[in-house]
């Protein structure tokens, strides 16, 4: 079993009573032995969870139990319309799960249809910040960042705004994105960071042949992920994704 094997059985991993299926125990244990894949699992894992928990906060409209409440009653008394009334009862509970799930998905970052487009790629990246990381390369020197990540054949060749240059740095790590390498370099803009947490600025450069409907615009482009806001934008054949916890003005010093 190679990575990319173990890879597609991993994304139906759940729980560790899914380890009792002979493939998934082989991919975990390839996990283990991978450090690569092991990123990937841990990442993968962490935004499942904050998928999950943004599931386990929804609550029924208040007035539902009522409603349906209402709809048995007014069944049992038309027992000659009785299919009638439940192919309606079924129609009107499709329609207000529709809605409802509408309403809630339309506060949430979206993955697209396209499963490698810009969109997915930002929350990607975005899951991976806020989850929490472990950083393959912890400096302070730019240079010795940059030289670290063509070392391990990540996107090496960017150019940093001038006053991202000025920030701080703490160092970097290689993350994966639909089978290619995504460098995120990492800075701490002096705000009290959470124990563990490396830092609070993130940037992450990947080819923009790697992500599907990249922009091209060379202006960053500015968009809120839950709450880090975030700007995007190309040079070259490199597409740049910043993202820090704030606004618009927040992030808009480091570029």
């Amino acid at each position: 079993m190679n990575r990319d094997e173990a890879k597609s059985i991993l994304l139906l991993y759940r729980s560790s009573a899914d380890a009792a299926d002979p493939q998934m125990a082989e991919a975990l244990a390839l996990a283990k032995q991978d450090p690569e894949l092991a990123r990937w699992l841990e990442h993968y894992a962490a935004g499942q969870e904050q998928v999950r928990s943004q599931f386990r906060a929804i609550q029924p409209p208040p007035a539902l139990k009522e409603q349906i409440i209402s709809e048995h009653a007014a069944r049992s008394k038309a027992k000659t319309r009785r299919d009638r009334v439940v192919s309606l009862a079924a129609i009107a509970a499709i329609i207000v799960a529709f809605v409802f799930m509408g309403h809630f998905w339309s506060n949430q970052p979206k993955y697209e249809t396209v499963s490698n487009s810009l969109e997915n790629y930002q929350v990607r990246m975005v899951s991976i910040a806020n989850a929490g990381y472990a950083m393959d390369f912890t400096s302070g020197d730019l240079a010795q960042i940059q030289s670290y990540l063509s070392q391990q054949k990540a996107p090496a060749d960017y150019a940093l705004p001038g006053p991202l240059q000025k920030a701080t740095a703490t160092g970097c790590a290689v993350q994966d994105w639909d089978g290619k390498k995504v460098s995120m370099i990492c800075f701490a803009t002096g705000k009290p960071l959470p124990v563990g947490q490396p830092g609070d600025l993130w940037l992450f450069v990947a080819d923009r042949s790697s992500i599907q409907q990249a922009t091209t615009a060379s202006t960053p482009q500015f968009r809120q992920v839950g709450t880090i806001i975030t700007a995007t934008w190309s040079q070259g054949d490199k597409v740049y994704f910043l993202g820090t916890a704030g606004d618009e003005s927040t992030i808009r010093q480091y570029l």
